[in-house]
């Protein structure tokens, strides 16, 4: 509405009166800051007609996101692991699948204080074929005491996210079809 009244050049309450007179929905704020960051609609196209490995896909983007996704977080998917191959098939869902471009992705590291962020970072970025500037903040953990971490990770944990509350809330309505 304040888009309108400044293209008009009118106040805000002109406009809610005409919208009002001629029963003009009004959208949320969070469906207006959707649009604005969306301006040529969703980011991402589900895929309607599956194929059997189509199929199979999808199960496993569903089941890694339920073993390993931050289910917290409202208005994003991410997916954390230390396993390179684990977070690869998780992109391939979220491209093949709901058509996500992939320059919509974001990574980041968590790491032991004792791992080189810049070494992990090549890591990751060479494994997920990506370039290193795809990779947001690198977290180091610090010293914990004396504890012994047997299967410790070498790079950290990545974590892959895709931030969309649309396509959130359509992966979140997809396990609440099988029942999770």
């Amino acid at each position: 509405m304040k888009d309108i009244s400044r293209q008009l050049n009118c106040s805000v309450h002109k406009v809610v009166y005409w919208m009002n007179k001629y029963g003009i929905k009004r959208r949320s704020r969070s469906e207006a800051t959707y649009l604005q960051a969306n301006p040529f609609g969703d980011p991402f196209k589900i895929k309607s007609k599956l194929s059997s490995s189509d199929w199979f896909l999808f199960g496993l983007g569903l089941g890694i996101y339920l073993g390993e996704g931050n289910k917290k977080a409202k208005h994003s998917l991410r997916v954390g692991n230390t396993d390179p191959r684990v977070l690869k098939l998780f992109i391939k869902f979220l491209i093949n699948i709901c058509g996500l471009k992939e320059y919509r992705l974001s990574y980041s590291i968590v790491c032991f204080n004792d791992v080189d962020p810049s070494i992990s970072k090549s890591y990751w970025a060479k494994q997920l074929g990506v370039l290193p500037e795809k990779f947001g903040k690198i977290t180091s953990i610090p010293h914990q005491g004396k504890g012994t971490y047997k299967r410790k990770s070498q790079f950290g944990v990545c974590t892959v996210q895709a931030n969309n509350v649309k396509l959130r809330n359509w992966f979140m309505n997809q396990m609440e079809r099988i029942k999770i």
